[in-house]
């Protein structure tokens, strides 16, 4: 197993189609760069969901997700579902979240996830953040489009259970989804573990990756 650090992380940025998905994706590695680095900058942007009871969980969330950061919310108002005919309203926000910030990683959903919302932001994450370092998050669904990833982020068991935890406490609009539950969130976890050495682990895509081992 190879480990590769990305060096001092001092900003962020997470993006996601919906509330929750950030946190479902990538929760967990935010909990462990925030226990990290305290005071990290943490960029955030979700398209749809804006102006009601979506975004108050995920300004609850995304606050208990990040603590000791200086998190920016950003969440939007597009139709769930809708994203490619909206594509000019999300490509817009992309690439004005790209004039405020300059990250050292970028957390985003997966170019191969099934859902047209997820895949869409993906695909616009590379045109406004052509020089950064791009993680694709993966989200189970009845899809079933998990596949072989390429890379890992341990988790420790209290960053583990305390994601689930989380989850659970920060969106009850979403516990009557019949895959909402400790159970899916955790063995996705542990099969990520198994794979990656680890009790736990969350698992990313990753497109393109410069490497820089001359240093």
């Amino acid at each position: 197993m190879i480990r590769l650090g990305a060096g001092r992380l001092d900003r962020i940025v997470a993006v996601g189609a919906h509330c929750d998905d950030i946190a479902i994706g990538a929760g967990g590695t935010l909990l462990t760069l925030c226990q990290a680095r305290p005071g990290i900058r943490v960029d955030a942007l979700v398209l749809s969901g804006g102006g009601g009871e979506r975004e108050q969980e995920e300004q609850a969330a995304l606050a208990a997700f990040c603590p000791g950061a200086d998190l920016r919310l950003t969440v939007l108002k597009l139709p769930d579902g809708q994203l490619p005919a909206h594509w000019e309203e999300a490509k817009a926000a992309v690439e004005e979240l790209r004039l405020r910030t300059d990250p050292d990683l970028v957390l985003a959903p997966r170019t191969e996830d099934a859902h047209q919302d997820h895949r869409g932001l993906a695909q616009l994450i590379p045109t406004a953040f052509r020089d950064h370092l791009v993680l694709g998050y993966e989200i189970v669904k009845w899809d079933g489009d998990l596949g072989r990833l390429a890379a890992y982020q341990p988790l420790s068991p209290e960053i583990a259970e305390r994601k689930v935890r989380l989850l659970q406490e920060h969106y009850p609009s979403q516990r009557h989804r019949p895959w909402y539950d400790r159970e899916a969130f955790l063995g996705l976890a542990r099969i990520r573990g198994i794979e990656s050495h680890a009790r736990y682990a969350e698992a990313f895509d990753v497109t393109k990756l410069t490497l820089n081992l001359g240093e």
